[in-house]
């Protein structure tokens, strides 16, 4: 089945290149953000390395200085390098070409509010139904562009502010980065080289020749674990394209799976500053044992970034973050972000003296699994209708619906939510067992596939 929507939600806007994101499309969207925004303001502007990023950098530029929006062009950027930028230069909203985890053939725009994040849902609905309209036309007096080069030194500034260089230079660790080619190639050496960290760089040219799928599953990352045994490194890093998210590898070369990487953080953090946690729907129930371990709440939101940070300063939370290897530290940025993710595991390693597999044996440890599929649109409803059904009988069952549907058991939960970033559907379980959890994933996958196919 091959569904090649254009993707306009809360996660931004992801199309195929030429495909359902064209030039024009581009354009319409920066015109639309200007209209939003309103003449006189300044806006932000990055992209990863993906080979059509400058011809939509481009496009989406000249439709915000049509609108009359001043343009601060930031070049090869990453997302949360591009997110303290906004924040930084104190301008009125940002904007970061990337299709994030996507393949190749992707790419996409998100918008970010002045303090960092993506657009909240509100603001993302009223972006698009701007951009629907064609309620825009060009300003009387078009905007200004400029250029700042100075994205990566901020941001290790603001790692620097918030870790124990030294405690970390003083192990004198090795590890291997695997930066896919990606926005990190750059800053990526630049902070290894500021914490004192010997790095075996894999991947390391930013021209968006993507060297496996760039997903950072366990599938994809065969080379970093065999090259994490090969040089007897401390650790394994992985980044999206973007340098947003984060997968860990052991000492050992051993894969441990991107729903850690939250964890990890939130462990270490709450060991130092207690307090509230942000994450989403969908993230491990590892981070609720952590929270109740230290004695304080965590907070779940729908899933979309944008929700989870809402959620994180409603509630003033310490660390916060998503499942799928992001790290969201307010004392840097209000965005996931791959850097302060591995600075903070190095930090922990080195005021313990534990290896990663140590760091890992102090989270509780459960089976998640996940699958997904085409997902036309419409049909999420009625899946989530039958998936209700089978389990309205259950004892201790409880359902939220703020994101799809999320079904909380004694011991485990199943979930089941339309993408915000291709049109798939994900069904996600978790259980203390793998045949637990295999049963949930199961039951809820042959509901989907029969709504799908009916």
């Amino acid at each position: 089945m091959s569904d090649d929507r254009l993707m306009v939600s809360v996660s931004g806007v992801r199309g195929t290149v030429g495909g359902t994101l064209t030039a024009d499309v581009a354009r319409d969207f920066g015109s639309a953000f200007a209209a939003m925004l309103g003449a006189g303001k300044t806006v932000t502007i990055g992209t990863d390395t993906r080979p059509s990023g400058p011809m939509i950098r481009q496009a989406v530029t000249d439709g915000l200085l049509a609108g009359g929006v001043n343009v601060v062009d930031l070049g090869v950027a990453t997302t949360p390098g591009c997110a303290l930028m906004t924040v930084q230069l104190r301008t009125d909203g940002g904007v970061i070409i990337t299709a994030s985890h996507n393949p190749s053939e992707y790419n996409g725009i998100k918008f970010l509010q002045p303090t960092g994040p993506g657009l909240l849902a509100s603001q993302a609905a009223k972006l698009k139904a701007i951009w629907q309209a064609g309620d825009f036309a060009p300003a009387q007096t078009p905007g200004v562009p400029c250029h700042d080069e100075s994205t990566d030194e901020r941001h290790l500034a603001a790692v620097r502010a918030v870790v124990d260089v030294d405690a970390i230079a003083a192990r004198k660790f090795k590890v291997v980065v695997d930066s896919i080619n990606g926005a990190g190639c750059r800053v990526t050496p630049k902070l290894m080289a500021l914490l004192g960290v010997e790095l075996v760089h894999l991947n390391a040219t930013p021209d968006g020749d993507f060297a496996h799928k760039p997903e950072p599953i366990a599938e994809n990352l065969t080379g970093l674990c065999d090259a994490v045994r090969e040089h007897g490194a401390d650790a394994g890093f992985a980044q999206d394209p973007d340098a947003d998210r984060l997968v860990v590898v052991d000492e050992a070369g051993t894969f441990i799976g991107e729903e850690y990487t939250l964890a990890l953080a939130v462990d270490y953090v709450l060991s130092r500053t207690p307090g509230p946690v942000g994450t989403n729907l969908a993230t491990s129930r590892m981070v609720d044992d952590l929270v109740a371990r230290a004695g304080v709440k965590v907070f779940r939101s729908p899933t979309g970034e944008a929700n989870v940070v809402e959620t994180m300063l409603a509630n003033g939370c310490v660390i916060g973050g998503e499942g799928n290897g992001g790290v969201i530290d307010p004392r840097v940025v209000l965005v996931r972000n791959s850097l302060i993710g591995m600075a903070l595991l190095l930090e922990a390693m080195a005021t313990t003296g534990d290896t990663v597999s140590q760091r890992v044996s102090r989270i509780p440890a459960y089976v998640m699994l996940k699958t997904k599929m085409p997902c036309p649109a419409g049909v999420v409803a009625e899946i989530a209708d039958r998936t209700r059904e089978l389990f309205a009988q259950t004892p201790g069952a409880t359902f939220d619906t703020e994101d799809g549907l999320r079904v909380d058991l004694p011991g485990a939960w199943v979930s089941v939510r339309e993408s915000n970033t291709e049109p798939i559907l994900r069904v996600m379980a978790e259980a203390a067992t793998r045949d637990e959890a295999q049963a949930l994933l199961d039951a809820v996958s042959t509901i989907a596939r029969g709504v799908v196919g009916d």
